[in-house]
């Protein structure tokens, strides 16, 4: 009888310790991730609800939306000036370990409240406070010369998301990184092959360094229908996926490779079911 207690007893710790074990979406030395804006049509919109849907993805890190951040805080419909310049970072503190405790990092935070000096110190001391690398925005020299003090002070990174941009006459990124040595990109490969047609792999050789994540999606080059090309589900695009992930694997640049699902999803699926099959192929393009 006591031989049968003891066995249980060890069997009860082997299952806890089972439990405990968080997974991760690491592979090959490459960090798998995504922005939760992928999660945008799925019906429950609070910080609980995203958290758990990456948790299902398979994830272990997120570029995480500003909005979810601020409800799960208490940010009130009026007078959000006046609460971002003087609320308590102790809810910020509370999602920090809510992640840590599924296994998520939050590696980005898209916190982009930038109207005033008071408000843009608000959001990098969430960002800091989320444990988070950085604040990502829309590309901008303007927006360089504006917020770069502020991430130069907390040191951390202001992150540029890019869309068309790079399909535009004479466009560079190289003045807005000489903004600033805390000045990054969140190189989005899908639109920059949609817009240009162009290798992203070259982009990411020449300014890897500089470069903090990359958005992952699959697109058509430029069309006569759409100048930025057309989002496809995974494989049936013309961005090179798999080599873009190859390259980061082989030159072990540390960039994380976020999932940015923009593609119709099918009636017998959901945004979760379809960021787990991104995940999946990126472990397959991986091995």
């Amino acid at each position: 009888m006591k031989t049968n207690l003891l066995v249980i007893a060890v069997l009860g710790v082997l299952c806890c310790l089972g439990a405990a074990k968080k997974q991760s979406s690491k592979f090959g030395g490459v960090q798998i991730g995504t922005i939760t804006y992928s999660y945008r049509d799925m019906p429950g919109k609070s910080l609980e609800a995203t958290l758990d849907y990456a948790v299902k993805s398979g994830l272990s890190s997120v570029e995480l939306m500003g909005y979810t951040v601020e409800s799960y805080a208490g940010i009130p419909a009026e007078n959000q000036k006046e609460w971002r310049t003087t609320v308590s970072m102790d809810k910020f503190k509370e999602i920090k370990k809510m992640f840590k405790d599924k296994g998520v990092k939050i590696h980005i935070l898209k916190l982009e409240t930038f109207g005033s000096p008071e408000e843009t110190d608000y959001a990098f001391r969430v960002c800091k406070t989320l444990g988070a690398i950085g604040i990502t925005t829309e590309v901008s020299l303007d927006m360089a010369k504006k917020v770069a003090p502020f991430a130069e002070k907390h040191k951390l990174y202001l992150i540029f998301h890019n869309h068309c941009q790079p399909g535009e006459p004479g466009f560079s990124y190289d003045p807005i990184l000489e903004v600033s040595k805390s000045i990054m990109l969140n190189f989005d490969v899908g639109h920059y092959f949609g817009v240009t047609g162009k290798n992203p792999c070259d982009f990411i050789r020449q300014y890897h360094s500089r470069i903090a994540s990359l958005h992952m999606k699959d697109k058509t080059g430029p069309t006569t229908a759409d100048a930025c090309g057309v989002n496809k589900p995974w494989g049936q695009g013309g961005t090179p996926i798999r080599d873009i992930l190859q390259l980061l694997k082989k030159e072990k640049y540390p960039i994380t490779a976020d999932i940015e699902l923009e593609y119709g999803v099918p009636k017998d699926s959901d945004p979760v079911r379809e960021v787990a099959k991104c995940v999946e192929y990126c472990r397959e393009a991986l091995k």
